[in-house]
C-alpha cells in the first residue's frame, strides 16, 4: 500500500498512495535495504559526503528511510491461511485460496491506491448551485465511486447472501473483508450498513415491497448495487436511542409515512436509501415514548427524480478520522418512508443489524491491527538505528510481538463469530451456539475496539517520527482505528449489553460459555507444551464462575462495576481457549504453540482479580466519584 519517490530539490512531489512524498533530510538517521554492516558503513559514508556538499551542488537530495513493503496481503497472513486450513471442507478451501490471493493482488495494485486518493480527495458539501436553489449536494471523488463498484464485483455483500458455501460463506465473506478494510478508503463503513440492512430485510422476509431493495443491496452488477445507510443517531442520544429518538412518523393516506425529525450523525450520507427509526403519531398528533414506541421505516435517499426525498443536508461533520466517507447531519421534512417492522418493534427489529454491524466493527479492528504490525515489521527490516537494523534489536521486536500475539486472539475471535453466524444463517446452529454468538458479538466488539487503538498507536511508535507523518499514511490507519470503540457502542455500553444478554438467558449463555471453552481445552491436555496454558485458561474460568456467584448474591450493583472487567475476562478466557485449539489441532506451527502460551500469561480474569481487590464494593464506588469531580463544584455535592 505504500510507495516512496525521491525527489530533486524543487521538483514536484506526486502523491501516490501512502508514502510517496519528499521527506526533509536528515542527520540522524538512515535505513538500508542490506542489513550488513559493511553496506550500512558505505551508506553512512555516503551520506556523510552529500551532508558536507552545499546544498546548490547537490543533484539530489538524500533520502535516509526507505518504505515497508509488504506484498499480497493474503499471501504473508500465515495466521488466516492457517485457520482456513484447518476449517474449511477442501473443495471449498481450494476455490476460496485462489480467490483471496487474486483478490489479494488487486488490493495490492488497484484498490489501495484507490483507497489513498479517497483519504486525498474527501467528501465535500455544495448547499447551493451557481443560481442561489438549494441543491444539498454531497460531492464523493470518483475513487469513492470506483470503490462501490469494486465492492460489487467482488460481491463483498452479496457473498454472504447466496451462500454457495453453504455455512462457510460468512467466513469467506468476513475474510474478503478484512483484507479490503485497511485499503478501502473508509467503504467498509458503508458496506457494515449495507449488510446489516440486507440482514435486516432477510429477517423479515424479504416483503415484496423492499425485494428490489434486498436485490440491489447483494448485488454483484456495479450498476445494480446500493449502499445503505442506518440513521438511528439523533441530538439528545447515540445508544439510548428508547431515550433520545425525537423523529416522528404521521401516516398517509396511501399507507406511506412522513418523516420529520432531525439526524445527528448519519454515516455515509452518500448512500441510496436507509433503515431509520422514528415514532408514530397517532390521529391527536400523540406519540408513544421509550422504545416501545419506535418503529422500523425504509426509506430512498432520493426519489425517481433523483431529487432528495423530503431530506435537507445540514453540514457535513468534522471527523478526527473517517474522513473519507461522509457523515452528515439531515433534516428530514416529510421524507416519504415505509414502515417495515410492526408499529413499536423498531428496537427489537434493528437487533439483527446490531449484530452484523459490530462484527463488521471487529473485522475493522482487527485489520487495523494486522496492517500496522505488516508495516512495522517490515519497516524494521529496512530501518538501521544506532549502527543496526530494527529488526536486530531485541527490545524492539519483543513490541512487535506482544501486538502479533494481541493481533492471533482477536482474529480468531472474528473468526469464532463468522463461523457462528455461517451456521445460525444455514440452520445448522443449535440452541447452544446461537447463545454463543449473542454472547460473543458485544464482547469481541467492546475488546478489540479498545485492542486495535492500543495496537494501533504502539505500531505508529515503531516508526518513531515518521510514524508521526501525515504523509506517510499511518495516522490515517490510527485515527481510522480509534473510533472502532466507539461505533456501534461504546465500551461500556455494550458491558451492560452483555450483561442484560445474560439475564435475558437466565444463566444458559454462561453455561454454555464455560462448557465451550472446556471442549476447546480437551485437545491440549496430551501436549506438555500447551497443558500450563490450557490450565491457565481452566483455573481463569473457575475463577470467572465463582466470581458470577458472589456477585449475583451481592446484587445489580456490584456486577454493573464490574461490567467492562467481566467483558474483558470473557473476552480474554474465549480467545485464549481459541489460540489453544488452533495451536493443538495437527500440522500446528510452534508459533501457534507460542502465541498460545503468551496470551495466557496475562490476567484472563480481571474481574475476580478487581473483586479481591475491592474494587466494586459501594465505598469503592463513593470514592470514584470523590475522585472525579476532586476540586470541582460538583465534589463539594458528592
Amino acid at each position: 500500500m505504500f510507495t516512496l519517490a525521491l525527489c530533486r530539490p524543487g521538483a514536484t512531489c506526486r502523491l501516490r498512495h501512502g508514502w510517496d512524498r519528499c521527506q526533509a533530510c536528515s542527520c540522524r538517521g538512515f535505513s538500508t535495504t542490506a542489513g550488513q554492516g559493511q553496506q550500512v558503513g558505505l551508506r553512512e559514508k555516503q551520506v556523510g559526503a552529500d551532508l558536507e556538499m552545499p546544498v546548490a551542488r547537490r543533484e539530489a537530495e538524500t533520502l535516509f528511510q526507505e518504505r515497508p513493503e509488504p506484498g499480497n496481503q493474503y499471501l504473508e497472513d500465515a495466521l488466516l491461511r492457517s485457520y482456513l486450513e484447518a476449517h474449511l471442507p477442501p473443495k471449498v478451501l481450494e476455490e476460496v485460496s485462489q480467490e483471496l490471493e487474486g483478490f489479494g493482488n488487486r488490493l495490492l495494485t488497484k484498490i489501495g491506491p484507490l483507497g489513498w486518493e479517497c483519504e486525498l480527495n474527501p467528501p465535500v458539501f455544495r448547499q447551493y448551485d451557481a443560481w442561489g436553489q438549494r441543491v444539498d449536494h454531497i460531492v464523493t471523488c470518483s475513487a469513492w465511486k470506483r470503490m462501490k463498484e469494486i465492492a460489487a464485483e467482488e460481491g463483498l455483500i452479496a457473498e454472504a447472501y447466496e451462500r454457495r458455501y453453504s455455512n462457510w460463506s460468512r467466513v469467506h465473506q468476513a475474510v474478503k473483508l478484512y483484507l479490503f478494510s485497511t485499503a478501502s478508503g473508509g467503504f467498509n463503513c458503508p458496506l457494515a450498513m449495507t449488510d446489516g440492512a440486507a440482514k435486516v430485510i432477510e429477517s423479515l422476509g424479504v416483503p415484496a415491497s423492499l425485494r428490489n431493495a434486498f436485490d440491489r443491496l447483494t448485488s454483484r452488477d456495479p450498476r445494480k448495487f446500493w449502499t445503505s445507510g442506518q440513521w438511528m443517531t439523533e441530538r439528545r442520544g447515540g445508544s439510548d436511542v428508547a431515550n433520545g429518538t425525537e423523529t416522528v412518523a404521521r401516516k398517509q393516506p396511501d399507507g406511506t409515512y412522513h418523516l420529520y425529525g432531525f439526524k445527528w450523525f448519519t454515516s455515509a450520507a452518500d448512500s441510496d436509501m436507509a433503515l431509520t427509526l422514528a415514532r408514530i403519531e397517532d390521529a391527536e398528533g400523540r406519540v408513544k415514548q421509550g422504545s416501545g414506541g419506535l418503529s422500523l421505516f425504509f426509506l430512498r435517499v432520493r426519489d425517481e427524480e433523483e431529487k432528495l426525498n423530503g431530506i435537507q443536508v445540514q453540514r457535513l461533520k468534522a471527523k478526527l478520522g473517517t474522513r473519507q466517507m461522509a457523515t452528515a447531519e439531515l433534516w428530514l421534512n416529510g421524507a416519504k418512508a415505509e414502515l417495515i417492522s410492526a408499529e413499536g418493534r423498531g428496537v427489537a427489529s434493528i437487533s439483527n443489524m446490531l449484530n452484523i454491524t459490530r462484527i463488521h466493527n471487529v473485522i475493522g479492528a482487527v485489520a487495523s491491527m494486522r496492517r500496522m504490525i505488516s508495516l512495522s515489521r517490515q519497516y524494521a527490516l529496512k530501518r538501521v538505528a544506532f549502527g543496526k537494523l530494527l529488526k536486530d534489536h531485541p527490545l524492539h521486536v519483543q513490541t512487535i510481538a506482544r501486538m502479533e500475539v494481541q493481533t492471533r486472539g482477536a482474529f480468531l475471535l472474528l473468526m469464532e463469530m463468522a463461523r457462528l453466524l455461517g451456521l445460525a444463517e444455514t440452520n445448522m446452529a443449535s440452541e447452544q451456539d446461537q447463545l454463543l454468538l449473542r454472547l460473543l458479538v458485544p464482547v469481541a466488539k467492546l475488546y478489540t475496539g479498545k485492542q486495535a487503538s492500543a495496537v494501533a498507536i504502539e505500531a505508529m511508535e515503531s516508526f518513531g517520527g515518521q510514524g508521526y507523518m501525515e504523509d506517510t499514511g499511518l495516522p490515517v490507519i490510527v485515527r481510522d482505528t480509534l473510533v472502532l470503540s466507539i461505533w456501534e457502542g461504546t465500551t461500556n455500553v455494550l458491558s451492560l449489553d452483555v450483561l442484560r444478554s445474560l439475564t435475558k438467558s437466565r444463566g444458559q449463555a454462561m453455561a454454555v460459555f464455560f462448557s465451550t471453552v472446556q471442549n476447546k481445552l480437551e485437545s491440549a491436555w496430551s501436549s506438555a507444551e500447551l497443558q500450563a496454558a490450557a490450565q491457565s485458561v481452566q483455573d481463569a474460568a473457575g475463577r470467572l464462575a465463582r466470581f458470577c456467584r458472589g456477585a449475583a448474591s451481592e446484587g445489580a450493583a456490584p456486577m454493573e462495576l464490574a461490567a467492562r472487567d467481566f467483558s474483558y475476562s470473557l473476552a480474554r478466557i474465549y480467545a485464549g481457549a481459541l489460540l489453544i485449539e488452533h495451536a493443538a489441532r495437527p500440522g500446528s506451527s510452534r508459533l501457534d504453540v507460542c502465541a498460545a502460551q503468551r496470551w495466557c500469561r496475562q490476567e484472563l480474569c480481571p474481574a475476580a482479580a478487581e473483586m479481591e481487590n475491592g474494587s466494586y464494593s459501594a465505598e469503592e464506588s463513593s470514592l470514584d466519584g470523590a475522585l472525579v469531580y476532586d476540586g470541582s463544584p460538583a465534589g463539594s455535592r458528592l
